[in-house]
C-alpha cells in the first residue's frame, strides 16, 4: 500500500485466493480503458451473420421466381444467409402442396450456391425454409 501510494498509483488484487494474495500496483483507470480497447477490437473481428429473406406467394409466377431467383443467388454468393417463405393469405392455406414444391425447386435451383439448412416447415400462416451459402 505505502508503495502504491508513494507512486500515486493503485494496489489492484489479482488473485485473492493465493497464498499469499497476489497484488499489483497499476493505474486502474488505465487498465480498464486498454481492456474496453481489447474487447472493441474482438468484437468487431466477430463474424456478423446477415439473413436476408425472400417472400413467395403459393402462386408465384415462372418470371416472378426467376427474378427472385437471381435474388437469392447474388444473396447467397455476398455470403449472407437465406430465409425464403411462402405466405399463404386468407384461404390459400389450400395450396401448401404449392408452396413446399416451390421451395424445394428454390433449394434444387440453388444447390451450387448453397446447401439447404432447414427444410420447409409451416409455421402459422407461412412456410419456411433457409439455406447457408457453400464456403
Amino acid at each position: 500500500m505505502r508503495i502504491a501510494n508513494e507512486q500515486e498509483l493503485d494496489l489492484v488484487e489479482i488473485s485473492p485466493n493465493a497464498d499469499p494474495p497476489v497484488c499489483k500496483v497499476m493505474d486502474y483507470k488505465k487498465f480498464l480503458y486498454e481492456q474496453k480497447k481489447r474487447d472493441k477490437a474482438l468484437k468487431s473481428k466477430a463474424t456478423k451473420v446477415v439473413i436476408k429473406e425472400i417472400r413467395f406467394g403459393p402462386n408465384t409466377d415462372d418470371h416472378d421466381y426467376e427474378f427472385k431467383k437471381k435474388h437469392a443467388e447474388k444473396f447467397l454468393k455476398e455470403g449472407a444467409k437465406l430465409k425464403a417463405f411462402v405466405f399463404f393469405k386468407g384461404r390459400s392455406i389450400i395450396f401448401k402442396e404449392k408452396g413446399h414444391i416451390l421451395l424445394l425447386r428454390l433449394a434444387q435451383d440453388l444447390e451450387e450456391f448453397g446447401k439447404v439448412e432447414q427444410m420447409p416447415r409451416l409455421e402459422g400462416k407461412r412456410m419456411t425454409m433457409f439455406i447457408a451459402p457453400k464456403k
